[in-house]
């Protein structure tokens, strides 16, 4: 079942090359539907889905794939934010002149699945390179006018960063005298090697994850690709979704090189901390809405990073959490921008149009003429906050909690972006939706309604029954942390 799960986009995705029109769109669908449907009946029926077999075999080179706790858990919700991003997507007015967009996104949904997956380190490189050309395409071929420096930059971070991974993975594998590329044969080799020696291999592993992640001083690429992707917002929730450096760091990158994680926990803790406040203060000068949610993401990926490198399972598992549900709430962000860019901008093919709807207090009081709309925002808004009974105050507080076990000083700085989000989102809020009404939108409808339910339901429901995702998660969460020492 995991191979169909894993496969099912690509397969669809390539035929999808062939159909046009609401064809396209409708096997667009169906395929990202079945891949969740799937994923769920795995995570609610428990099924063993673990399956090893030589890919490569003179190499060492394994087709070696699983979902355990906190890869399920991210598969979850890639497919299920995929399907509801490709559903509302279907039903914009500019659909046709994008749909090329369907295929490619259902491309970048095999490639996340396949980097939860994976055991083998060289499969998961494939997949997590691989990911990266859907990526470029969606921006090169249906974004904004500056959309070639954007490609530019993020291709050049991103292929760079990937290139130290690979060189390290090969140099994992030959210093531990492994027999393979396989994670289960690395483990356990690899905390036997020197200090000196893990660092410089664990170092070439952060490179790429803090890329993906990202992390000050790696993040300068994401705020042009979201500020100059397609208007509508899917190629951003695909983005968010490939946020995938703290999976990296807790599936690969810690476990295999315990030494130096220990050894250098408290700089990238510091770093970490200072990643999530720069982000949220930079967040509240930013004139464009996308490039608001860029460094709001920016921020929560931070505390993602804090949590991870607090090496306590309390903070890891509130870093795998957040990680997860960012994606649900964040993603829903951007399609509240693509919804009232499609209001508000009445010539899709206008730059300039565009360029003003997405600009933070070029319209006001829009909560006037659809006040269910700005209801919607504001709770979302708040889940991206961290306010109690939403999902992202589950992941926040539990970073907090087990980083300042470890580290209270770092810790310290991190809590200041709970006063810095707050800034950044409610005055984006009030300039958009409150004060004195500029311009009229209409109500949210059916589709609008179809589309927002689920995320909503999803944002209240694991913010205040949390514990089903938690016990997913805390299996392998103990194991990493026990094996770094965490208590």
């Amino acid at each position: 079942m995991i191979h169909l799960i894993i496969f099912i986009p690509l397969l669809f995705a390539l035929i999808g090359l062939f159909l046009r029109g609401q064809a396209r769109a409708s096997i667009s669908i169906f395929a990202a539907l079945a891949s969740f449907a799937l994923t769920a009946v795995v995570w609610i029926a428990k099924i063993d889905t673990v399956y090893r077999t030589p890919w490569i075999p003179g190499a060492g080179i394994f087709y070696s794939v699983t979902f355990d706790g906190p890869s399920l858990l991210l598969a979850l919700v890639a497919t299920l934010m995929t399907s509801i991003t490709l559903i509302y997507f279907s039903n914009r007015k500019d659909s046709q002149q994008a749909e090329g967009m369907y295929p490619l996104a259902l491309a970048m949904l095999t490639g996340l699945l396949g980097i939860f997956a994976a055991r083998d380190l060289i499969l998961f490189y494939v997949f997590f390179e691989a990911t990266l050309v859907p990526s470029l395409f969606m921006l090169g071929l249906y974004g904004r006018k500056n959309r070639v420096r954007a490609l530019t930059k993020m291709a050049l971070y991103t292929i760079f960063g990937g290139l130290l991974m690979l060189v390290s993975i090969i140099a994992t594998k030959l210093y531990s005298n492994s027999p393979s590329f396989d994670f289960l044969e690395l483990f356990g080799r690899t905390s036997q090697l020197d200090l000196e020696t893990q660092t410089w291999l664990f170092l070439g592993f952060v490179a790429a994850f803090a890329v993906k992640l990202p992390l000050f001083p790696l993040h300068n690429w994401l705020p042009d690709f979201h500020a100059e992707n397609h208007s509508s917002g899917v190629a951003d929730v695909m983005g968010t979704l490939y946020k995938v450096g703290g999976y990296g760091l807790f599936r690969f990158a810690l476990p295999l090189f315990p030494a130096a994680a220990q050894n250098l926990q408290w700089v990238f803790m510091f770093l970490a901390a200072f990643t999530a406040l720069y982000g949220a203060w930079i967040a509240f000068s930013s004139k464009d809405f996308k490039r608001l949610l860029a460094y709001a993401g920016l921020s929560h990926m931070g505390l993602v990073a804090l949590g991870m490198f607090s090496l306590n399972p309390i903070g890891m598992a509130g870093a795998l959490f957040l990680l997860a549900f960012q994606g649900v709430y964040s993603s829903a962000l951007f399609l509240i921008v693509g919804m009232l860019e499609e209001r508000l901008n009445k010539d899709v093919q206008n730059e300039k149009t565009t360029s003003q709807a997405l600009e933070i207090g070029h319209v006001r009081g829009l909560a006037a003429s659809a006040p269910a709309f700005a209801g919607v925002a504001l709770v979302l808004w708040f889940a991206s906050i961290g306010v109690p009974g939403l999902a992202g105050f589950i992941g926040e507080f539990s970073v907090f909690l087990g980083a300042y076990q470890a580290n209270p000083w770092a810790t310290a700085l991190a809590v200041s972006t709970v006063i810095a989000s707050a800034a950044f989102a409610l005055t984006a809020y009030q300039r958009t939706w409150l004060e004195e009404t500029t311009t009229t939108i209409p109500e949210l409808n059916a589709r609008d309604w179809f589309v927002l339910v689920p995320i909503l339901a999803v944002t209240v429901f694991f913010g205040v029954f949390s514990g089903s995702a938690l016990k997913l998660l805390e299996p392998s969460v103990q194991a990493v942390a026990g094996l770094l020492g965490g208590k």
